[in-house]
């Protein structure tokens, strides 16, 4: 029954999509958790809904028979269900996992929900209800489930992503501890329902209080906050109307409506600033002298200073106006098309005033478009004028043609240029007189050619769907409107120096020119070679002092890479046309400590960016970007603009925070439209919204100006974008994608953006693009594009095979790259499913751009052309033939396959996938006539593994076996199972762990056992570490024990026994701890020596008598330190274990105490296994004090935690070689539990400190593993004198773990509580506030952890669960009792003690509580830790 059970259960969870909730802080590498929690009531409102819902009964046409078979819906199934379509709402998921426990099931559930936005409510319910009634009907353990589906592997991301990432649960079931511990840590969001005891007098409706745990390292309280309310929301919506489409109910909450835009409100549409002629104008006549663009010329030779031309507002106005009166004059007529063919230059900046002074529209044309794409621009412009400029070169003869046969062109100016003195020509006519020449005495007469704000005076050029490009005409009132906002909120003004980067036949090419003409600022124009020598454009920005820059992405990696000169004068770079990431942003500022990157976005049909997203400079703020996930959002809009995200389903309903919707534009400075007036039609639309409002006062009829007859009055209108996006909670939007751009391949959803994002971390990438093409058999398959990063460390992945170049030169070789290939592919397959990582990886030497700056994507090679670029004749490596064989069926069968086919190579790596794994053993069996099972291709996805295989099935078919062909397989264990295969991932390579496998041979090969009467008669314990923090405590309960212990000798570093015992009586009075009657009836006897010396530097004779004398060895010194190296801390710690090893071993037998800490398991791999243990039903949960530390032989990142490690496996040997007694493994050590003695020099009091300091105090929900001093004492001191009885006895773990443990929010709430002024904040906002506050004071207590804690602080307050079974069985014996955790109560006392030595100051205020009043005992001081 069992099997079958578990064949359901896998059958429905087969291709499990893994689902991506919006997040507010970038998802790190690993698994990180700080668990927050949240608590709240549903309203009454809520809950009568809830109790409306239960008693809605779909089929009320009497007939209940037919529904009968569900049950009335509770709370817990409509909250879930509920639940479920925010999480369709938030990511677009159809298909959603949901881990959730069960009233009647021991076991956990894990539930797959299909929601459809189609779906009506009720729908969903009895999904719900029918697919928990499924899974309790077959539930089983879920650590059988993760293993029966393949995810308890570490070896890809795919088998180790977990089942679900959301958890719903009714705290009534009590789910097991076990399951949600092992859970928690991949688990972003978790719900317990609670349902309140009530009476008979209380309302009829339930009341519902829900509590949710989050991962505050990826959500912040804003938006838990939003999920709670939306939840309300949309339970009121569907209670009035239970059969609602879910993909359509509104879920905007009050308070939501205040931040989001308002799609009704008033935008101000009558602002007109002017036009940018007339602003230019009175500018040139203002400041005539002024510099206005200043052109850089090419040098001459190698080494020589640039030359520049300095043009100012009077020469540009000059020869402005010249050029159109010449174009007036020559017939051009309002609004008609003069196209520019043009290259980046101050002619360019003349050409465009003067066809906008003439009233005309103009568009560019770049000479390095191809003819045939410079045709159709022509061909869809209709330009009635042509000005070419004398720089860009001669027209091809193609496109003259086009333009002599399909065009009718009223005038030309064949060669427009600025002269050095400032002179206009236009280039010879017929008759060899300059075309200019009739209007140069009209230079310092404007037109005067009225302009208003729908005048039409840009025509641009976007891509249609088609692939013929559209024309965009571009408004007058977009080219001034912005701009005056602009210069207030980003300090821009007449001294600004700004930049001609924008391609010049890209509507941001706009922008570099008209922003400082408006402002009366510079512009600086580059050369083509400062644009593309690598590293030359930072130093021409450098060597000018730019000011601002307009960029596009592409154009600040080209800005970035190879750079050498810092550019401090940078103050403002302003992205847009593409994603811009945080690597982008770092590279910058790496740059440009001063400069503020503003992220914008907008479109060509917006005529300007629209929306802007603002990155402080490294100099105000050097934490933001931190904090921000890899792709910067869109932001909020500009002045009078809002994007107005809607829902995908009915426009009619805004989305709210979170949910995912289209983004529309709203906005008084759109585009007029397309050249096409249908599309124009589908993409420019009216705000359907404000449908009914009262018409707005329309300002510029009222004022009659001339601007007035190129007005159209108010138009409230949106651009639909296209664009997908999301509010988050502070009303900013992100993009998440395109809306006709839903990548499916073989059934999969794939975020094109994911993989680009996961590809631009890879450290050897300098860019990336992915695209999805066709092969040869028109399947899809992933290409990713890539430039590798040139330096020592790609050398190391670059083969002696050169590969010859396509003719354009951008493949450089797949077989040259092979290993890096290789590298990126096992990279991307730790952090995407096996469906997401490309098919094909393209080498670039460089990414093709177009002329706008954007990557050229279909100048890409095609995957048919990279493959024939890189394969070479040969066949590759010698082949078996039955390697030769399975090499031919992959080439037959797979889409697209390299030539040759590696023999190492991973099916799945070379566009295999779990469908045509299925035939390709079809075709096996077909072929060898063998029975190779389904899973074959899993387990030996290469030709070489899987040829093996097939050798090995034909050989047992005709009678053959191998060497252990005989031998019976023993199936191991689950946790056994699980253990291997993590360790397999763990490479056997590490400093400290071959410094064990050395140290090995300094053991003795035996070691006798301790003396029958051990147990019975009085002990004398040499002691290590005494004069430390712990030691000082052990010491104490040792010689509190007088039936079983006579004396204690204590090893003390000092430079002689007198200053010895000295030493030691300062340290242990400091404690409070000391009794000199101790030395007087010579119960104490102290010796002076050092850990890291041969004979612990006692003298042979000193040696030789602690050896008779001595029953027993307590080994708790060591050189503590959170910074030092390994081999630093080796002498004393290592081979200090060892010489206690040696003593133990000498004269007579003595048990062995060693104290450790859980630094030694501080890993990842221990946490994962925790985990995994929990979910063990055979396991008691938590790490087991016989594990092997294995686990930990690489990846330990404290020299201290090395250190312990080796000494414990060193003693595990040991101790099968005879050696006895235990290795005591505590967690924090904190204060004594009776007088609150504490040692100041430790973690978690620094971060008690520091937060007292900061004024906050993270929301960290993680368990701390916190133990009394006193009661570590008391089990080292058990350890050592009632040992526990063999076999344990040899040397087992004895794991210290606080009962029950206290979360950090424990502890750091007592602050408040206590009067101090704290506040809780979320950790990632607590972690900047204290980066911040250190480097401006740095007197934090935490300063010099602070590496400690940006770095590590969520990795260390998730520490594995530990099982204590052999601390509790030593334990057990002994009636008395100590405090195993920190309270409340406890945690007051320490306060208190810390308050009167002075290492904190006293509460500021009056607390709820006050500090409690300490006992009069010894008196005691703050000491640290060290005990060496």
């Amino acid at each position: 029954m069992a099997d079958e059970r578990l064949a359901r259960v896998v059958s429905r969870l087969q291709n499990l999509p893994s689902i991506s909730l919006p997040t507010d802080y970038p998802r790190v590498a690993g698994n990180r958790l700080v668990e927050a929690a949240f608590s709240a009531d549903l309203s009454e409102q809520t809950c009568l809904g809830l109790l409306k819902l239960a008693l809605y009964n779909e089929n009320d046409n009497g007939e209940e028979e037919e529904v009968a078979e569900y049950k009335t819906a509770s709370p817990f199934h409509l909250l879930l269900a509920a639940f479920s379509v925010l999480l369709h709402r938030y990511t677009g998921d159809t298909d959603l996992v949901i881990g959730s426990s069960s009233a009647t099931a021991r076991d956990p559930l894990v539930l797959r929900i299909a929601v459809n936005p189609d779906d009506p409510f009720w729908a969903v319910v009895r999904k719900v209800q029918q697919v928990e009634k499924e899974a309790e009907e077959d539930a089983l353990p879920y650590e059988t489930i993760v293993r029966a589906l393949g995810k308890d592997k570490t070896d890809s991301a795919e088998s180790s992503q977990p089942l679900f990432r959301v958890r719903f649960f009714d705290e009534t079931d009590t789910p097991q501890d076990n399951f949600l511990r092992s859970t928690s840590l991949t688990s972003d969001l978790t719900v317990f329902v609670t349902r309140q005891h009530e009476t008979t007098r209380s309302s009829i409706a339930p009341h519902i209080t829900l509590r949710l745990l989050y991962n505050s390292l990826l959500f912040t309280p804003a938006r838990i906050t939003c999920i709670v309310d939306q939840l309300s929301i949309l339970l009121r919506k569907v209670a009035a109307n239970p059969v609602a489409p879910v993909g359509s109910v509104p879920l905007l909450t009050p308070s939501q409506r205040e931040i989001l835009p308002d799609p009704i409100a008033d935008l101000n549409w009558c602002d007109w600033k002017g036009a940018i002629t007339d602003v230019f104008s009175r500018n040139a006549r203002r400041w005539p002298e002024q510099p206005c663009v200043i052109q850089c010329l090419p040098t001459s030779s190698f080494g020589a200073p640039q030359e520049k031309r300095t043009f100012d507002y009077r020469t540009i106005l000059h020869a402005s106006n010249v050029l159109a009166h010449h174009l007036v004059q020559r017939g051009v007529q309002r609004e008609e098309v003069v196209m520019v063919y043009a290259y980046r230059s101050v002619e360019l900046v003349v050409a465009v005033m003067a066809v906008l002074k003439a009233g005309a529209t103009f568009s560019v044309i770049d000479p390095a478009y191809p003819p045939s794409r410079q045709t159709i621009y022509l061909k869809v412009a209709q330009p009635r004028a042509l000005v070419v400029l004398k720089g860009a070169g001669r027209i091809s003869p193609p496109v003259r043609e086009f333009i002599s046969t399909e065009l009718q062109i009223r005038v030309e100016v064949p060669a427009l240029e600025l002269q050095a003195d400032g002179t206009v020509v236009g280039g010879a006519d017929a008759d060899g007189v300059d075309v200019l020449t009739p209007q140069m005495q009209l230079a310092d007469v404007d037109p005067n050619i009225a302009l208003g704000p729908d005048s039409v005076g840009t025509l641009s050029f976007t891509s249609g769907s088609t692939g013929i490009p559209k024309g965009v005409r571009g408004r007058h009132y977009s080219l001034t409107h912005f701009f005056p906002w602009m210069g207030e909120r980003f300090g821009l003004g007449e001294d600004s120096k700004f930049t001609m980067l924008s391609g010049i036949a890209h509507d941001p090419i706009q922008r570099d020119m008209f922003t400082p003409l408006f402002f009366g600022a510079k512009l600086y124009v580059p050369t083509a070679e400062d644009i593309g020598t690598p590293g030359q454009l930072a130093e021409w920005m450098a060597d000018n002092e730019v000011t601002v820059t307009h960029l596009t992405p592409a154009m600040g990696q080209l800005l970035s890479a190879q750079a050498t000169r810092q550019i401090p004068s940078l103050r403002n770079a302003f992205f847009v046309g593409d994603v811009l990431t945080k690597r982008d942003c770092l590279r910058l500022q790496s740059l440009a400590a001063n400069v503020r990157i503003v992220n914008m976005y907008g479109t060509t049909e917006t005529q300007r960016a629209v929306s802007y997203f603002l990155i402080p400079s490294v100099a105000e703020d050097a934490t933001f970007l931190a904090t921000q996930k890899e792709i910067m959002p869109a932001g909020e809009g500009m002045i009078d603009v809002q994007l107005l995200v809607v829902n995908r389903n009915d426009r009619t309903v805004p989305c709210a925070v979170g949910e995912v919707g289209e983004i529309y534009v709203r906005s008084g400075g759109l585009a007029e439209g397309y050249s096409d007036p249908s599309a124009t039609a589908e993409k420019f639309v009216a705000n359907w919204f404000a449908d009914g409002a009262r018409p707005r006062r329309d300002t510029i009829r009222e004022q009659s100006g001339p601007e007035a007859q190129f007005w159209k009055g108010v138009r409230d209108r949106m651009y639909r974008s296209g664009d997908l996006g999301r509010y988050l909670p502070n009303g900013i939007v992100e993009c998440t994608g395109r809306a006709d751009d839903q990548v499916k391949i073989r059934g999969f959803r794939i975020e094109l953006g994911e993989i680009d994002l996961y590809l631009s971390q890879h450290p050897l990438i300098r860019e990336n693009v992915t695209l999805v093409r066709r092969d040869k058999d028109e399947e899809k398959v992933l290409v990713s594009y890539f430039v590798p990063v040139n330096g020592p460390a790609l050398n190391e992945f670059e083969s002696d095979i050169t590969d010859a170049e396509d003719d354009k030169g951008f493949v450089t070789g797949m077989r040259k790259y092979r290993r890096l290939i290789k590298d990126i592919r096992e990279y991307l397959k730790k952090k995407l499913p096996s469906y997401s990582v490309p098919t094909l990886f393209v080498p670039l030497k460089r990414m093709p751009l177009n002329p706008n700056g954007k990557i050229d994507k279909p100048a890409l090679p095609f995957p048919d052309t990279a493959q024939a670029a890189s394969a070479e004749s040969h066949r590759g490596p010698a082949a078996t033939p039955t390697e030769d064989a399975i090499r031919t069926i992959w080439a037959r069968i797979l889409p697209n396959p390299p030539s040759p086919i590696p023999l190492d190579e991973s099916f799945f790596d070379v566009g295999g996938h779990s469908i045509l794994a299925t035939r390709l053993i079809f075709e096996i069996r077909k072929a060898f006539l063998v029975e190779a099972p389904l899973g074959l291709v899993f387990d030996k996805p290469t030709i070489s593994a899987l040829a093996a295989a097939v050798d090995e099935l034909r050989n047992a078919d005709l009678g053959f076996a191998g060497q252990d062909g005989d031998k019976p397989s023993v199936p191991p264990s689950p946790g056994s199972a699980v253990k291997a295969a993590m360790k397999r991932s763990v490479s056997k390579k590490a400093t400290y762990s071959e410094d064990y496998e050395s140290l090995l041979s300094k053991l003795r090969p035996s070691y006798a056992a301790v003396s029958d009467d051990y147990n019975s008669r009085p002990l004398t314990v040499f002691l290590t570490g005494a004069t430390g923090f712990l030691g000082a405590f052990i010491l104490r309960d040792l010689l509190t024990r007088p039936e079983r212990v006579k004396k204690v000798i204590c090893l003390v570093r000092a430079p002689d026994d007198s200053a010895a015992l000295q030493r030691l009586r300062d340290a242990a009075s400091g404690r409070g701890v000391w009794d000199e009657e101790w030395v007087m009836q010579s119960k104490l006897e102290v010796v002076k020596g050092d850990l890291d010396q041969d004979l612990f530097g006692l003298g042979q004779s000193s040696w030789d008598r602690i050896a008779q004398e001595a029953d027993a060895i307590v080994h708790n010194g060591a050189l503590v330190h959170w910074v030092y190296p390994y081999e630093r801390l080796r002498p004393a710690n290592v081979l200090g274990t060892l010489t206690a090893m040696e003593l133990a071993a000498i004269s007579k037998p003595k048990l062995f105490v060693f104290v450790s800490s859980t630094s030694a398991i501080d890993t990842e791999y221990y946490v994962q296994l925790s985990d995994t243990l929990s979910r063990d039903q055979n396991s008691l949960g938590g790490i087991p004090e016989s594990d092997d530390l294995d686990g930990a032989r690489t990846s330990l990142k404290t020299g201290y935690g090395q250190s312990k490690w080796v000494s414990e496996k060193l003693l595990f040997e040991a101790g099968r070689r005879g050696l006895r007694g235990h290795i005591v493994r505590p967690g924090y050590v904190v204060g004594d539990s009776q007088s609150a003695v504490t040692n100041t020099d430790d973690f978690i009091w620094r971060m008690v400190k520091g937060c007292i300091q900061l004024g906050l105090v993270p929301d960290i929900n993680n368990t701390v593993n916190m133990v009394p001093v006193d009661h570590v004492a008391r089990c080292t001191a058990l350890a050592a004198v009632a040992p526990l009885p063999a076999p344990r006895d040899c040397l087992s773990v004895l794991h210290v773990a606080a009962h029950p443990r206290p979360t950090f929010n424990d502890f750091l709430s007592a602050l408040a509580r206590y009067g101090y002024g704290t506040e809780r904040c979320e950790y990632l906002v607590w972690r900047r506030q204290l980066e911040r506050h250190v480097m401006e004071v740095q007197d934090n207590a935490l300063f010099p952890l602070l590496h400690f804690v940006l770095d590590d602080l969520p990795t260390s307050t998730k520490a594995p669960e530990l099982n204590d079974a052999n601390m509790r069985a030593l334990l057990a014996p002994h009636v008395q009792q100590t405090i195993r955790t920190v309270d409340d109560a406890l945690m007051g006392r320490y306060l208190a003690w810390l308050v009167r030595t002075e290492f904190l100051p006293p509460p500021a205020a009056e607390g709820i509580q006050k500090l409690p009043q300490l006992g009069d005992g010894p008196v005691t001081r703050a000491v640290g830790r060290s005990g060496v």
